[in-house]
């Protein structure tokens, strides 16, 4: 079918409160978030309802979205809960729920009747059918698997109604496992990435040993630091936003519910520059290009890729030597409130006073300041800030910072 060109969202995941708010402030169109249960990735902090409340009513108030993840692979036992939960979500009022199961599916269907449902990618979604029959079950939107070329995205757009909604990630970390469904984490820790749980096996470094040689282990090398052989690179698609328009998705999404929210204003304020850019003018998108790949290097990274993008990837997509990530920049603290000394953060990573180190606007502006205090919550002068988490005020020079700026030291 005809598709209409239009603004695609930009979709950023949110942790906590903390973080939710950070992606709003800093160029979200709409966050997704989970529950205490049935989303998929248990040891993030997460929301209580009372939290969820807080962050769908100041997402609201921005004008930004919020979508909860239900998408575990339930079992009979969980069913009761799944329903008591949807009852309660029913209630908060998110604006879509992210399912892959068929039977949550129905249970959603039923209860919340007016919240729409988003087909969760675990529901390995790799052809045009599969989304008419999504549709067909009332579904506003599916989530293509990772597997997918643009090609074939674009070939699901041409096949399906105009109104049904594809949303696909643009960044962050592949899975080594089709669309998710990994049984690894299960079989070697009893955990199960299916119910939030993955211990991420695919990150390990392996060895190989001989049947017949139990307890011996063979190392197996690429270099000197070993072999990582399921170790992926991580989706950045920064430099390919007119590709992924053109191919017809409505939402792009960043991968991340387990990152800080340094990371999470880095990504959403360079995919948000960037989308707005091209929407502007292909040449502005084009001039701005070293800036994106610069402040895209300062999150978290695994080395870059395009994933299945432009076909079947080769070997320059896994990471054999290592499965560290590359750092640049470390995340201090967010400004919470203005004080006649400075603003108030709660203090991430060690600073000290003399420190320079950089504003990040959510406007895209980055600005050199020196540290010249800090003080803790009675008022006393320090010389650093070493211990994590403590309510500090810090003056700065310019004193340029503002409520939900980030300060970030660049390594």
């Amino acid at each position: 079918m005809e598709n209409k060109i239009k603004r695609p969202e930009l979709l950023v995941p949110a942790s906590s409160e903390e973080v939710l708010r950070t992606a709003v402030i800093f160029g979200a169109d709409a966050v997704y978030i989970g529950g205490e249960a049935y989303g998929l990735r248990a040891k993030a902090t997460n929301f209580d309802n009372e939290a969820m409340a807080r962050g769908i009513a100041f997402a609201h108030e921005h004008g930004v979205k919020v979508h909860v993840t239900v998408n575990i692979l339930a079992h009979n036992y969980d069913l009761e809960g799944v329903k008591q939960y949807l009852g309660e979500l029913k209630e908060l009022k998110p604006d879509a729920l992210i399912i892959a199961d068929p039977g949550i599916f129905t249970l959603a269907r039923e209860i919340c009747p007016d919240i729409d449902i988003h087909i969760s990618t675990q529901a390995n979604n790799t052809n045009y059918l599969t989304y008419d029959f999504w549709y067909k079950q009332g579904a506003k939107r599916v989530v293509s698997a990772r597997e997918l070329s643009l090609k074939e995205i674009r070939e699901i757009r041409d096949h399906i109604p105009g109104d049904m909604e594809i949303e696909s990630f643009i960044h962050g970390a592949m899975c080594i496992s089709y669309s998710g469904r990994c049984l690894l984490s299960t079989f070697l820790t009893g955990r199960d990435a299916n119910r939030g749980e993955c211990t991420h096996p695919c990150r390990w470094k392996y060895a190989l040993v001989e049947e017949t040689r139990p307890g011996e282990y063979m190392p197996v090398f690429e270099n000197d630091r070993g072999t990582y052989i399921f170790n992926s690179k991580d989706l950045c698609m920064i430099g390919h936003i007119p590709e992924m328009i053109d191919a017809g998705i409505d939402s792009f999404k960043i991968e991340g519910r387990m990152k800080t929210a340094l990371y999470v204003a880095t990504v959403a304020r360079t995919y948000r520059r960037a989308i707005d850019d091209y929407l502007e003018s292909e040449e502005k998108y084009r001039a701005n290009m070293d800036w994106y790949l610069n402040e895209i290097g300062k999150c978290t990274y695994r080395q870059f890729t395009t994933g299945f993008y432009f076909g079947k990837p080769d070997e320059t997509t896994q990471i054999y030597d290592n499965s560290t990530y590359v750092r640049e920049a470390v995340y201090l603290g967010m400004a919470e409130s203005l004080t006649g000394e400075g603003i108030v953060i709660t203090q991430k990573n060690k600073f000290c006073v003399g420190d320079d180190i950089e504003v990040m606007k959510p406007d895209g502006r980055d600005i050199p300041v020196k540290v010249t205090g800090i003080y803790d919550e009675e008022g006393n002068a320090m010389d650093s800030a070493p211990h994590s988490k403590q309510k500090l005020t810090v003056k700065l020079t310019p004193p340029v910072a503002e409520v939900f700026d980030i300060l970030r030291c660049n390594l």
